[in-house]
């Protein structure tokens, strides 16, 4: 496993595994990221890709989409350890999860994640970014996520305007599209929820659309509460954005096996298997509501994504695109066994 969860993310940031030099097996079919072509449907979402380092390892192992961690327009220190806490969980609902942590990280399926979005220095990513840009293979698609960092008394033209320098900071180091990251459920500063929100979200993708320009411009987003609340984001954000990035974790409240709580007994974000049924199941929602409204928006599905059946589903249920990270954290080989796997099938990419 490449990642140490017993250290912070500053020591796995310093500490990226070398590349592999395996063959890569094809994937049946075409396919394209937002109109980019690319070889298979697989990618990574925002979290794992710490910096060119890891952006570079995990394009060597079959990974198309490489999703830059998410970016800041000034350094924000991690969050204390435990960044990530292995935990054990049936199927999460979203609805007041709790989970209990797990002493034992071995064979752990889950994780609590607790990093609150860290980022370095501007200019310490703007040219990393342009590092992972200039060694990426022929092929792979560099992705940069970007995140405002609201004072308390930041009207939503100052977040639109953080976001804005961010993105084209990102786009002018070489990025080929640009994430807003509108949702990270382990932060505990607004930001973390701007998606929840359809006014704001519409104008800071408004203001984000102008400044980049054509390039894809993918929101990344949560859980909403009901269907009339993903019904009020779809319309705001239509006729701005390339796609969105769905669920990729579930708020939980983590509860220690001997007792009490971690994290002081705030949630805290969880991503692998235990998100898979949910973040599909939102996943179908939004598709069907993207089909009713006869808009192109494309979903990337993300969450619980371990297998080459996950993937499968996921399409079928209206993917443009599939991301997958617990998974790969716990295999850094997933994406070489589900390619080789889909490789076998050769008739599952017409079925759908």
């Amino acid at each position: 496993m490449p990642y140490d969860i017993s250290n912070t993310y500053d020591w796995n940031y310093a500490n990226a595994p070398a590349t592999s030099a395996g063959e890569i097996p094809s994937c049946p079919g075409e396919w394209d990221f937002c109109g980019i072509p690319i070889s298979s449907p697989l990618g990574m979402p925002a979290g794992p890709l710490l910096n060119s380092e890891w952006i570079l390892y995990y394009a060597s192992l079959g990974f198309d989409v490489l999703t830059y961690k998410t970016v800041r327009s000034s350094y924000r220190a991690c969050y204390r350890p435990p960044n990530l806490l292995p935990i054990t969980s049936g199927q999460l609902t979203g609805r007041s999860d709790r989970v209990i942590a797990r002493d034992d990280p071995s064979h752990a399926r889950a994780w609590a994640i607790s990093f609150g979005m860290p980022s370095k220095e501007p200019k310490v990513w703007q040219d990393d970014v342009e590092r992972a840009k200039r060694l990426l293979p022929s092929g792979r698609v560099l992705v940069v996520s970007v995140v405002a960092t609201p004072e308390a008394d930041w009207t939503r033209d100052d977040i639109a305007d953080d976001f804005v320098r961010c993105a084209r900071w990102a786009k002018d180091s070489g990025a080929d599209a640009i994430e807003a990251n509108l949702s990270c459920p382990n932060v505990c500063t607004q930001e973390g929820q701007l998606y929840t929100s359809p006014a704001i979200s519409q104008f800071i993708a408004a203001r984000m659309r102008d400044a980049i320009g054509p390039i894809p411009l993918i929101l990344k987003i949560g859980l909403f509460g009901d269907s009339d609340a993903a019904s009020q984001f779809l319309a705001a954000v239509r006729n701005q954005a390339t796609a969105l990035s769905t669920v990729n974790s579930i708020s939980a409240v983590v509860e220690r096996a001997g007792g009490g709580v971690a994290f002081e007994g705030l949630m805290r974000g969880v991503g692998g298997e235990c998100i898979r049924d949910r973040s599909c199941l939102e996943l179908r929602r939004l598709y069907k509501m993207l089909r009713e409204m006869n808009c192109n928006l494309r979903l990337i599905g993300v969450g619980g994504v371990s297998a080459a059946k996950d993937v499968r589903e996921r399409i079928q249920a209206g993917a443009h695109h599939v991301q997958i990270a617990t998974a790969a954290m716990l295999d850094p080989q997933i994406a070489i066994k589900i390619r080789r796997e889909l490789s076998a099938e050769t008739s599952w990419r017409e079925a759908l």
